[in-house]
C-alpha cells in the first residue's frame, strides 16, 4: 500500500476540518499509520513461520494457527484505517462538486457572479455531509474494536494456546511469537482507536452546538428588528396625531362622515334663521 499517496489525498480533507477534526488527523497519521508503517508490520512479520507448535503432524500447525488468528491484526488494523478515511472524502468529494457548479455557474453569468460565498464553509448541504462522515466514522472504529475483542478476547495474546482441532491427534501446545511485544502494539493501537472516537465526539458536538447557537442568535435578531419596526411604528402613529393640521392638510384630506354632518346641519340652521327673518314683522316703525 503506498501511504504517500494516502497520505496526499487526506491532508485535502484538513482545509475544511474543524479544530478537533485537525488534531484526529494528526492522531491518525503520528499514532496509527506512522506507527502501522514504522513497527507495526515488523513485529507481526510472518506471523505463521513463528507460531510455533510441539508437533510434526502436517498440517497441524497450520490449522492452529487459523483457529486462534482468523482474522490477522495487521490486516484488520490496514482495513480500519482505509475504512474511517474513506467517509472524509466524502467532504472533499461534496467540496469538488460546489466548486464546479460555480465555475459552471460564472462561465454562465459573468466572472462576477457568485452562487457560494465560499464552497469549502460548512453550510448547508455541506454541514450535512461532514456531520454524516463524522458519524459514519464514529460507527466504524466501534465496529472494529468489536471485531478485534470479539476474536481475540478482550485484545489479550497468551503465550502459550493448546489445541485439539483435526488434524492434530491430541492435544498440542502452540506457542505465539514475541507475545509481550504484539500485546503491547495491540493495546497501543486500540488506544490510539479509542481517542480517535471520543475526538469525533467531541467534533459532533461541537458542529451541533455550534449550529444551534447560530439558529438561537439568527431568531433573536429576527425578534429584535421586528420590535424595533413595531415601536418605529406606534412612534409615527403618535407623532402624526399630535402635528397640527393646516388649511392646506384639510383641504387635501376628504371630509369625514363628523365634518360632513356638521356642514350639513349648519346649513339647515342658516336656512332656517333666514325664513324666520323674512316672516317675523318689521317693528321699526
Amino acid at each position: 500500500m503506498d501511504w504517500k499517496t494516502f497520505q496526499a489525498l487526506l491532508s485535502g480533507v484538513n482545509k475544511y476540518s474543524t479544530a478537533f477534526g485537525r488534531i484526529w488527523l494528526s492522531v491518525v497519521f503520528v499514532f496509527r499509520v506512522m506507527v502501522y508503517v514504522v513497527a507495526a508490520e515488523r513485529v507481526w512479520g510472518d506471523e505463521q513461520k513463528d507460531f510455533d507448535c510441539n508437533t510434526k503432524q502436517p498440517g497441524c500447525a497450520n490449522v492452529c494457527y487459523d483457529h486462534f488468528f482468523p482474522i490477522s491484526h495487521i490486516r484488520l488494523w490496514a482495513l480500519q484505517l482505509i475504512f474511517i478515511t474513506c467517509p472524509s472524502f466524502m467532504v472533499v468529494m461534496h467540496v469538488a462538486y460546489r466548486d464546479d457548479r460555480e465555475r459552471k455557474y460564472r462561465a454562465k453569468h459573468g466572472d462576477n457572479a457568485k452562487l457560494y460565498n465560499n464552497t469549502g464553509k460548512k453550510h448547508g448541504g455541506l454541514w450535512w455531509t461532514y456531520l454524516i462522515s463524522l458519524f459514519v466514522k464514529t460507527g466504524i472504529e466501534v465496529a472494529f474494536l468489536y471485531i478485534l475483542h470479539h476474536v481475540y478476547d478482550s485484545f489479550y495474546l497468551p503465550r502459550l494456546v493448546k489445541c485439539d482441532v483435526s488434524p492434530c491427534p491430541n492435544t498440542v501446545d502452540c506457542y505465539i511469537g514475541h507475545p509481550t511485544e504484539k500485546k503491547v502494539f495491540t493495546y497501543f493501537m486500540v488506544g490510539a482507536s479509542a481517542l480517535c472516537i471520543v475526538l469525533n465526539i467531541c467534533e459532533i458536538i461541537y458542529l451541533i452546538s455550534k449550529r444551534i447557537v447560530r439558529i438561537i442568535n439568527k431568531f433573536k435578531r429576527r425578534n429584535r428588528n421586528m420590535a424595533v419596526h413595531h415601536d418605529d411604528y406606534i412612534d409615527d402613529m403618535f407623532h402624526n396625531c399630535n402635528m397640527p393640521t393646516t388649511r392646506l392638510d384639510l383641504k387635501d384630506k376628504p371630509p369625514s362622515f363628523k365634518t360632513a354632518n356638521k356642514s350639513s346641519h349648519r346649513v339647515s340652521a342658516l336656512k332656517l334663521e333666514k325664513k324666520i327673518r323674512a316672516s317675523a314683522p318689521d317693528l321699526s316703525c
